[in-house]
């Protein structure tokens, strides 16, 4: 009997595998953003239905707004550190221009001759970079062509120190001896508080005994919090400035970074040190999880 609907055949090609092995496609990515297409070829193979190619994973994939993407690197932050986070990001939360002068920011960074490292892939919805399930968890430095320690503050770019070979204990007190302190009580007198990060070096019992001697106040610091300090971005800023800058050894390399980092204006300074309010929102937002900056 006619029911009075005219059914007509749907455009395109037949789908050749089911709603099911759809779902399933689906919930394995999203249970590991590092699978592979072929590797969830494997996890949803079922022997009562046909085998889904590698391009219609993807396609599925893609259609759900699960695009491949570069992950972000962010460190691993345990539940301890997290909470220490929070923590230190309310206390100084309120804090402006006044509270951070005088604050000496530093680090140290590697910086490549020849291109970049690794590439790795993701699948992500759109607007998800930052989300800790989609970040590339990084352990710090892990070789390099050239290392530096830098630092500077609210008045001034400080210096720019080449390390070579292995930077120990030892290594680091030099450097705050003999190139930190003389350019920190020429450019901010005798008041000043030290930043840096927890890296055993930093914290040994031998350098502790150098602030001390030397009387100088550190900044106490939560660790694994490289988005706390403005320092990464004045590396970012370094890097920016050399992109297209060529060089063929180390020594040239360090020339390179040296001069541009002598040329950085005290407006990116202050931007960045501006920026501090939002940091210590974004952490205290993003539940002590490592966030955009």
């Amino acid at each position: 009997m006619w029911d009075g609907v005219v059914h007509r055949q749907s455009p395109g090609r037949p789908r050749t595998i089911s709603r099911a092995i759809d779902r399933n496609i689906l919930r394995a990515c999203r249970e590991d953003p590092r699978r592979t297409s072929t590797d969830i070829q494997v996890s949803v193979t079922s022997p009562n239905e046909p085998v889904p190619s590698r391009r219609t994973i993807r396609r599925r994939l893609q259609v759900a707004g699960l695009h491949g993407r570069i992950p972000v690197k962010k460190p691993l932050v345990s539940l301890k550190n997290r909470k220490a986070r929070v923590e230190w990001a309310k206390q100084h939360l309120s804090w402006g221009p006044r509270e951070w002068a005088n604050h000496i920011w530093s680090d140290e960074s590697k910086f490549n001759l020849f291109g970049t490292d690794g590439i790795q892939w993701i699948r992500r919805p759109i607007g998800s970079r930052y989300a800790p399930q989609y970040q590339c968890p990084t352990v710090k430095h892990g070789g390099g062509s050239v290392m530096v320690w830098g630092c500077f503050s609210d008045t001034s770019m400080g210096p720019l120190k080449r390390i070579v070979g292995t930077m120990d204990r030892y290594v680091f007190e030099d450097i705050l001896e003999n190139t930190m302190r003389p350019w920190a009580k020429a450019n901010l007198g005798r008041s000043w508080v030290f930043q840096q990060d927890n890296d055993p070096k930093y914290t040994s019992g031998h350098v502790a005994n150098w602030f001390r001697r030397r009387r100088v106040d550190v900044l106490e610091w939560p660790s694994q919090s490289p988005d706390l300090n403005p320092i990464k971005h004045m590396w970012e800023e370094l890097e920016r400035r050399l992109k297209e800058v060529r060089a063929s050894n180390a020594n040239q390399k360090f020339a390179q970074l040296e001069a541009a980092w002598k040329s950085i204006p005290m407006t990116v300074v202050q931007t960045l040190l501006d920026s501090m309010p939002r940091r210590c929102q974004a952490v205290i937002d993003a539940k002590g999880y490592p966030t955009k900056y």
